[in-house]
């Protein structure tokens, strides 16, 4: 009877631990549906300059055109959410006035929506987002003063080209805004090699897509390497030709999946 029952009780552990998986997907990040609200911004702004608290210059610049949202500090991770993508639905369920039945937009986070530290929507701990207006309407319409209840996840993001750096800075202070990144998207960690350093040097984020050096790589031919937050490493090798200037971008043939 003993044997009886620990088969059992085996079976049950493998058929519980196979539904984690399922729950659980390739990059770590659930596949579940979270509960957040949603607001929108930017009504009377040009949507490409909502590069905000990330640092990027312009969205289309960047590669993410004008679905994009400023995120609570819950999910924004101190920058580190900059170029998440996310898939948002407005959940018809609890408000049937202002959601779309069927909407549903993919944004990337390009901004933060700091708290006011009085019950605000962006206040800790509630997860929150500000969207652009043309990725709000994709999801709710125009009412209710603009705030919806919403589910969310994320989702892989889908590029077009290769990662792009943009060079920064001036002497020996060195400033990389990293964008277009596929993948999870959110960079964890940057390194960045001369064509004379020798060796990877790390790279420290300064703020948002933002990453800096001290050491003076003028006149030398750039390759980056990139963590992202789900664990992935790719290497860009030679991306930026000896003779760059700041203010100038590169694009790599290399992307993450």
């Amino acid at each position: 009877m003993a044997n009886v029952f620990s088969t059992a009780s085996l079976q049950i552990y493998q058929v519980f631990f196979l539904l984690c998986l399922v729950f659980v997907s390739i990059n770590g990040q659930s596949t579940g549906w979270l509960n957040a609200h949603a607001t929108f911004y930017g009504a009377n702004e040009n949507p490409t300059t909502l590069g905000g608290a990330c640092g990027y210059d312009n969205t289309f610049h960047a590669g993410f055109g004008v679905n994009t949202a400023a995120l609570s500090g819950a999910l924004f991770r101190g920058g580190e959410a900059c170029g998440a993508c996310y898939q948002v639905i407005c959940d018809y369920k609890l408000d049937r006035r202002w959601c779309l039945r069927h909407g549903s937009v993919i944004i990337t986070a390009t901004n933060f929506c700091p708290p006011n530290n009085h019950g605000g929507w962006c206040d800790p701990p509630r997860q929150h987002f500000d969207m652009s207006m043309p990725a709000f309407l994709r999801i709710a319409r125009q009412g209710n003063e603009g705030i919806v209840p919403v589910l969310y996840k994320r989702v892989s993001c889908n590029r077009n080209g290769g990662v792009r750096f943009t060079l920064k800075g001036q002497a020996n202070f060195n400033n990389v805004m990293i964008s277009n990144v596929g993948g999870s998207g959110d960079v964890k960690a940057a390194w960045i090699k001369g064509s004379k350093t020798g060796g990877w040097v790390a790279m420290h984020r300064n703020w948002g897509a933002n990453w800096q050096t001290s050491v003076d790589l003028r006149s030398q031919m750039l390759s980056f390497k990139l963590t992202l937050v789900n664990g992935r490493t790719l290497e860009f090798p030679n991306v930026v030709p000896s003779t760059w200037r700041f203010g100038q971008t590169y694009a790599s043939q290399n992307q993450f999946s």
